[in-house]
């Protein structure tokens, strides 16, 4: 003989279980990731908590993770955009300069993978490091540059052909020595 009470828990179960289902499967796991040296840093936290909730093309944006590290941030599912704040500022640097939105980057190919690019910003300290697929490419720079700019300014910055010395106006090594 069942109890009034043994009866109504099978259905309760049942509703529950039908309610915590879609919460269950819209659930991803956390992006594992590891820490750069210096992301303790104060500044790394301004940058993490104006990170963009999305990055990449608006037809088709990388929507953010969770990571389980410190100052990271990961987009995407299959991850496509990686996030480090808190690794070592780069020292002058023969790769290539972007400035993007008031932020310069050094841009290098990943020596393990050719379809692999890292971004580290340059002028900042701490730096940032943002890691992509040749897929993604660098647009994503455009949409971290807000949240990456709270960032200190140490002084340094990109400089093209026209700002070394003797270049004149156009690039091109002045004729006449400037003073």
């Amino acid at each position: 003989m069942s109890s009034p009470a043994r009866r109504l828990r099978l259905p309760l179960l049942v509703a529950l279980a039908a309610l915590l289902a879609p919460a269950v499967a819209g659930c991803t796991a956390a992006v594992p990731m590891t820490a750069a040296a210096d992301a303790n840093d104060p500044d790394c936290a301004q940058v993490v908590v104006h990170l963009p909730e999305e990055v990449g093309p608006e037809s088709s944006p990388y929507d953010i993770r969770e990571t389980d590290a410190q100052s990271t941030g990961a987009w995407g599912t299959p991850t496509a955009v990686l996030l480090r704040c808190g690794v070592e500022a780069p020292a002058v640097s023969d790769l290539p300069c972007y400035p993007i939105n008031g932020v310069d980057w050094l841009v290098d190919q990943a020596q393990d993978d050719p379809d692999t690019f890292v971004f580290t910003t340059y002028g900042r300290t701490p730096a940032v490091e943002v890691i992509v697929t040749a897929e993604v490419g660098s647009t994503v720079l455009f949409d971290l540059a807000d949240a990456v700019g709270y960032l200190p300014g140490d002084g340094r910055a990109c400089v093209g052909a026209g700002d070394l010395p003797g270049a004149g106006t156009d690039g091109e090594p002045s004729a006449t020595p400037t003073s």
